[in-house]
């Protein structure tokens, strides 16, 4: 487990197995305190405060930084 803030840029970084990885959360959650919880290559970022789940997600070793998975540009309304 570990607690982080979420960077003006909308990500987080996590050391895994000697490698720093970016863990992009998105930029509606810039300076949200979460907690990620980390077991193996599975990681779940929680928020601190609310405990909603913001992402989870299998780290892809051959790749540093992790996408939210959403596409690109502003939320369609």
């Amino acid at each position: 487990m570990r607690a982080d803030r979420v960077s003006k840029a909308g990500s987080i970084t996590l050391r895994h197995g000697g490698t720093l990885y970016r863990l992009g959360i998105g930029r509606t959650y810039a300076g949200t305190y979460v907690l990620a919880l980390v077991q193996d290559r599975d990681i779940r970022i929680i928020n601190a405060a609310t405990g909603e789940i913001l992402r989870e997600l299998t780290l892809d070793p051959n790749v540093i930084y992790q996408r939210t998975g959403r596409p690109p540009g502003p939320t369609r309304t």
